[in-house]
Parts: structure tokens; C-alpha cells; sequence
């Protein structure tokens, strides 16, 4: 889950490392540090905190100017975030210097094995065995890949690896298994990172760097082997993204800017995919009509708000292809021993691509003979990669750890996937397809009326900020927003927040409610699910019997509400499986509102990272 840089070329490799980091702090904010090399030697600089600690660092204490460097930002795993912690870490004779994302599994053993060697290892980091190793395999072949390479066949676990050597000036080497590693190639220049936009400012040009593979990076190119030495394939791409697009452009926030980025993203995720005629083009899907003819079931695997976007996925797909849909957290997925074959259509979603857990349930569905179909945001990365076919979001860079545009473009994705299998299968007739898909795409505009229905709703989360629990209720759709809801709250305010089935209340968690207690209500449609309507109305009733503050979140025209609720929040009327697209939006503003009068840290929440690429 953290951030990794390392850059070589003309430029002072110190500038353009910093800069890279503040656009990856996102991934991991516990610690940051940075290694040049110059005028022979390297020379270090790493902080606990924020990276702008390592900032004033470097400010009272510079490093010397050099044209190679690397740098880190860090979510802890082994050890606390303490300066001796961050990284890089380097080697006795501080002549190698080495930056890690993911887990080492046996770095105990290597560590152990260091130490009956004579070397002193300071830190509690499983990273730091890495640069005494590669010391040592350097010392013997003279050449930094060729170390890297002998290393990464000892270390087993998920890992990305990015190091520089005092001796070997002109050139960075990374490596990864299971972790995110991209390569950016300027004029006269290379970058690695974590993530392409650590080095958009300077380059579009990317390479998608594959499973157990190192790279070589120097001004005039790079060189990529696999483990064992043999040249590897890599497939070049444009980033379709630039600068811009990961800056706040005068909002207070990253995650501020990315809600308000949500009906162009919703837009996005649409283009090129829906034809004159109304009829679903997903051609890039590149999967045989057959797979998906002859599917007896689909698994959906994903965690957090993704799996929330897999639950709301699930009513569309059952009631859109009549095909059984089951929705798993892939982190539970392959410990429970799940029943898949040939015929098991798996769909993993994923913002980053390289979310750990949903990573390994999609290996294990494909080594059960499932076909799997991914659902991704960014280009290159692991998930979309090790998948039979993917779909992506195009929903742009997002910053903030907590998924906003994210969330709705994954839930655009999984009705295109939904309507593409009814109108493969032929459960859904062209006219049905086409009336959903004029709905579709007509919800950007929707998303935008109710971001400007916004201010009572902000009101209402400052009035709320002292509350220390707020309860979130739905049905139907309504429940995977609810849940939603509840764990925005969670992330950005640090509240206690439980999403609920409303007709689970009375099995239980009714016992929850007392005198004004907050309760989110998310109505459905009365056109829609009439029976359902009645019943949620039942819902409030009893909530607002016992003393609780009813929210209520209910579509324009739906007067039977009014008089039980305490505060109404409308959103555009739209049918009952695409609401979700527009209730969702006031629970993001809600949440981020409320967190901001608590005085959180909404884009960088704490023990938060965005990518999450350890299981």
C-alpha cells in the first residue's frame, strides 16, 4: 500500500522524487524518506509522519543534487512508523538504498541468517533485509539487476522492490510479485512508481511491468527480464489522463473535487459503449459469447465500497439475466472453499487493480477452471491483467482514500455487464435494453442536480458532529447504500456507523434506537417496489416511535414519508435498480461534510491507504 518513486535522467532526481510522493501519499502516509546518489555516494533523508515532516527535514538538512534517486511513502506493516522504520533502508556500508511495498514472509529466517553473518540490522522492517542481501549478491557480480534478480528468487510473499547502488550511478532497479510497479519513459529519462501518477507531469509513456519481473532503468531506456534473466514482453500504453486531473483545482479536498467529478465520471464509464440504436457495444470485453451463453452462475468478488457496488450488481444481474448471482468478500473467498467450475462467470472489482484479497480469489477461481471478467480503474494493474477479459471505469485518477467517483462508476460498469449478458443470453429484449440504457445515461445530469441540492445537507452533517453514532437503514437496493453510507462515516469521521437491512431492525438491532438517535432511512421507489415502499414506511414508524432523528432520502413526488421524516433529503426519481447512482451522492456529502467539522483529514484518513496490496 505504499507509495514507491525512483527516477533517473537530467533532472535533480530529489524534485522529482518529492513531487511524485505528494501525488502517492494517498497510498500511505505513516512515514516518508528519500536516496540520492552523488558524487560517488548516496545520501539519505526519511521522517515518521506526513511527508511534509520529511519536507522541513530536507529543508533544514538538504541532500546533495544527483541525477538518480528513489523515494518512499509508507503505510506500516512490520514495525511502527518511527524514522528508523521509513524507508529507504540501507545496507552497513550505506552504499544501497532499497524502497518495499507489500510483505516479506520469510523475511525472519533471512533476517536471522544476516545476522549470523555479522550484518547489524536496525530496524524492525521486513524491508531491510533486502538491501543487506543485495549488498552482498552486488559485492559478487558487480552488476545491480543481476543482484536484484538473485534476490527476488530467495524472497517469497508480495513485494515491490526499487534500489540504487553508490556504484552504479546511472541506473534504478525494481522488481514485483503481487505488488504494483510501473515504468514511465521520458526523453533522456526513466521513472518508476507505484503508480503512473507519480511522474504524469512528465510523461505519458508507459509500460505495464508483469508478474516476477525486474526492471533496469536508465536515461536511454529500459531493460525488462524476468527472475531468472530472460528478456520479458511488455506492453507499452499512453496514459489518457494528464496532470491536471490529479490536482485539486481549488477544491478544499481531493475527495471534495472527485464527488463533484461524478457526473462527467458516470459519462465516462458510458462513452463508446452504447450504440446510435440504444444496443450495448463491449467489445473490448473480448470474451466469447459462449462463456457467457453457457454460464450457469456469476460469484462477484471484492471488498469495501467495491463489495458494495458486487451487492447492488447482484439484483441487476438476477433480475436482468434470471442467472443465480452470489456476491463474496474476496478476502473470505478461497479460505471457504467456494464451488466453482467452467461454467462460473467471477467478476472482481477493484478501483486500484491491485487489491490483495480480491487479487487471490481470482486466482483461485481461475485455477477452478472460472472464467473471470474484472472491473478496474487503472490501466496496466495486476487485477485487469490476470483476468480472461475486463471492463474498464474511466473514471480518472482519484486521490482521497475513500471511493466516491470510484463507487459509481463501478456500479455503472456492473449494469453494462448486466444488460451485455441479458442481451447475450436474450433474457432482455432490445427495447427493454434500450429503455434502461436511455436511463443510464441520462444519470450524469441527475448526479449533477443533486449536487446542487447539496447545502441542507451539509447543514445537517455540522449540526450532527458531536453525535457519536449514526444509523443508516435501507432496502433492496437501498441496503448496499445504506451500508455504503455507513462506512463513509466510518472512514472519514471515525464515528460508529452500522448499515442495516431495514427489515432486520426488528431481529435485533431495533434495540439499537434511543431519543435522537440519527437514522438514514433510504426509501425506494413507489413505483417501482410499491410493496417494499409500504413496508420501509412501517420502517420509520417504528424508529421514529422510539425518540430517533429520522434522515430520510426519498425521491421527488413521494409524499407519504413527509410526515415521519425529520429532515428529507430528495433525489431525482429514476428507476428502482439504477437508484442507488443518485442516493448514494448525499451520503458522500454527508459524510465528508460531518468529517471536515470534526476536523479530520478527509483525503487521508488514519490507518487508511488507498491501495490495498497486502491480504
Amino acid at each position: 500500500m505504499c507509495g514507491i518513486v525512483g527516477y533517473v535522467g537530467g533532472q535533480s532526481a530529489l524534485d522529482v522524487v518529492v513531487a511524485g510522493l505528494k501525488r502517492l501519499e494517498y497510498r500511505g502516509y505513516d512515514s516518508a524518506g528519500v536516496a540520492v546518489l552523488a558524487d560517488g555516494g548516496l545520501a539519505s533523508a526519511k521522517k515518521a509522519g506526513k511527508l511534509v515532516n520529511l519536507e522541513k527535514e530536507l529543508v533544514e538538512r538538504p541532500l546533495p543534487s544527483g541525477p538518480t534517486g528513489i523515494g518512499h511513502t509508507r503505510w506500516a506493516t512490520h514495525g511502527g512508523p518511527t524514522d528508523v522504520n521509513a524507508h529507504p533502508h540501507l545496507d552497513n556500508a550505506g552504499r544501497v538504498a532499497v524502497v518495499h511495498n507489500g510483505i516479506i514472509e520469510n523475511f525472519a529466517a533471512l533476517r536471522a541468517e544476516l545476522a549470523g553473518r555479522g550484518h547489524a540490522l536496525d530496524s524492525e522492517t521486513d524491508t531491510e533485509v533486502v538491501s543487506h542481501l543485495l549488498a552482498e549478491a552486488f559485492s559478487s557480480c558487480g552488476d545491480l539487476a543481476e543482484s536484484m534478480r538473485q534476490v527476488c528468487r530467495r524472497l517469497e510473499g508480495a513485494f515491490t522492490l526499487v534500489a540504487v547502488h553508490a556504484d552504479a550511478p546511472d541506473v534504478v532497479v525494481g522488481a514485483r510479485r503481487n505488488s504494483p510497479l510501473v515504468v514511465g519513459v521520458g526523453e533522456g529519462e526513466a521513472f518508476l512508481a507505484s503508480d503512473v501518477a507519480a511522474f504524469i507531469a512528465y510523461t505519458r509513456s508507459a509500460i505495464e511491468l508483469g508478474q516476477d519481473q525486474v526492471v533496469e532503468a536508465r536515461r536511454d531506456g529500459v531493460r525488462v527480464t524476468d527472475f531468472d534473466g530472460a528478456p520479458a514482453e511488455v506492453r507499452s500504453y499512453h496514459v489518457d489522463w494528464d496532470a491536471s486531473a490529479a490536482e485539486k483545482g481549488g477544491y478544499a479536498s481531493f475527495m471534495l473535487k472527485e464527488i463533484a467529478e461524478q457526473p462527467r465520471a458516470v459519462a465516462d464509464t458510458l462513452l463508446g459503449r452504447i450504440d446510435a440504436e440504444g444496443s450495448l457495444i463491449l467489445d473490448e470485453v473480448r470474451m466469447p459469447a459462449a462463456v457467457l451463453c453457457e454460464a450457469t452462475k456469476v460469484v462477484i468478488v471484492a471488498c469495501g465500497t467495491a463489495f458494495h457496488a458486487g451487492m447492488i450488481a447482484k439484483y441487476a444481474i438476477e433480475h436482468w439475466t434470471r442467472m443465480p448471482c452470489e456476491v463474496e468478500q474476496a478476502s473470505e473467498f478461497r479460505y471457504r472453499d467456494p464451488i466453482l467450475d467452467p461454467r462460473t462467470l467471477v467478476i472482481a472489482i477493484s478501483q486500484s487493480g491491485e487489491t490483495m484479497d480480491t487479487l487471490m480469489a481470482l486466482r483461485h477461481a481461475r485455477e477452478q477452471g472460472a472464467k473471470v471478467l474484472a472491473i478496474c480503474n487503472t490501466n496496466g494493474s495486476t487485477i485487469p491483467r490476470e483476468s480472461d477479459a475486463v471492463l474498464y471505469t474511466h473514471a480518472g485518477p482519484e486521490v482521497a482514500v475513500a471511493s466516491t467517483k470510484a463507487f459509481l462508476t463501478q456500479l455503472v460498469a456492473c449494469y453494462l455487464v448486466a444488460l451485455y449478458l441479458g442481451q447475450r443470453r436474450g433474457t432482455q429484449w432490445g427495447d427493454e435494453i434500450r429503455a434502461v440504457v436511455r436511463e443510464l445515461a441520462r444519470i450524469g445530469d441527475e448526479v449533477e442536480r443533486v449536487l446542487e441540492t447539496m447545502e441542507p445537507v451539509r447543514e445537517l452533517a455540522r449540526s450532527l458532529k458531536d453525535k457519536p453514532t449514526v444509523l443508516f437503514v435501507g432496502r433492496h437496493v437501498g441496503y448496499p447504500v445504506a451500508l455504503e453510507g455507513a462506512l463513509k462515516l466510518k472512514e472519514l469521521a471515525y464515528m460508529h456507523a452500522e448499515g442495516f437491512a431495514a427489515g432486520e431492525l426488528k431481529h435485533g438491532p431495533i434495540a439499537l434506537i434511543e431519543q435522537d438517535l440519527p437514522v438514514v432511512v433510504v426509501v425506494p421507489s413507489p413505483r417501482g417496489r410499491s410493496v417494499l415502499h409500504g413496508k420501509i414506511v412501517s420502517n420509520i414508524q417504528e424508529i421514529r416511535a422510539r425518540g430517533a432523528r429520522t434522515i430520510v432520502i426519498a425521491e421527488e413526488g413521494d409524499e407519504e414519508v413527509v410526515p415521519y421524516a425529520d429532515h428529507l433529503i430528495r433525489i431525482p426519481a429514476t428507476p428502482t435498480l439504477l437508484q442507488p447512482l443518485v442516493a448514494t451522492v448525499p451520503l458522500q456529502v454527508f459524510a465528508c461534510e460531518l468529517a471536515t467539522a470534526r476536523g479530520n483529514e478527509v483525503d487521508q484518513p488514519r490507518n487508511l491507504a488507498k491501495s490495498v496490496t497486502v491480504e
